[in-house]
């Protein structure tokens, strides 16, 4: 049910986010969905992979910073409220939401929470679908 996710922390400078992005693809590892967050000073580059044991290794080989984290994928309705409806149920099950991003391929979000276990039990028995990570990585 959760996912592997790769957090990468670079300076926030140009050409700091080509590196990693390279490095993966040299290393023939495809990248599912990313999300990018920055300051003025570092950004964090959130990488959702198919083979994550060898992304990690190949990026902190080629000089990489990489964190790895857990982070649980859910199916949204596309329907106005539907996020809302989601957020609601959290709420009420007093989990905190600590980032989120959109998966491109079909309404699916990407959370990171403080309870992932408890967030996953919240949901799918308020009728969520929780995406195994086996469906989301192909």
């Amino acid at each position: 049910m959760k996912i592997t996710q790769l957090s990468v922390f670079m300076e926030n400078k140009p050409g700091q986010l080509s590196h990693p992005c390279r490095v993966l693809g040299e290393a023939g590892v495809s990248i599912l969905c990313l999300s990018l967050a920055d300051t003025t000073q570092f950004g964090i580059l959130r990488l959702i992979v198919k083979d994550w044991q060898k992304a990690k290794a190949v990026l902190e080989q080629a000089g990489c910073v990489v964190r790895v984290t857990e982070v649980v994928a859910v199916s949204v309705a596309d329907a106005p409220g539907s996020l809302a409806k989601l957020l609601e149920h959290l709420e009420q099950a007093s989990i905190n939401v600590e980032y989120i991003y959109a998966y491109s391929d079909r309404t699916t979000l990407i959370f990171r929470f403080e309870q992932p276990d408890a967030a996953i039990q919240t949901l799918e028995s308020k009728g969520f679908e929780v995406i195994r990570g086996r469906d989301l990585l192909g």
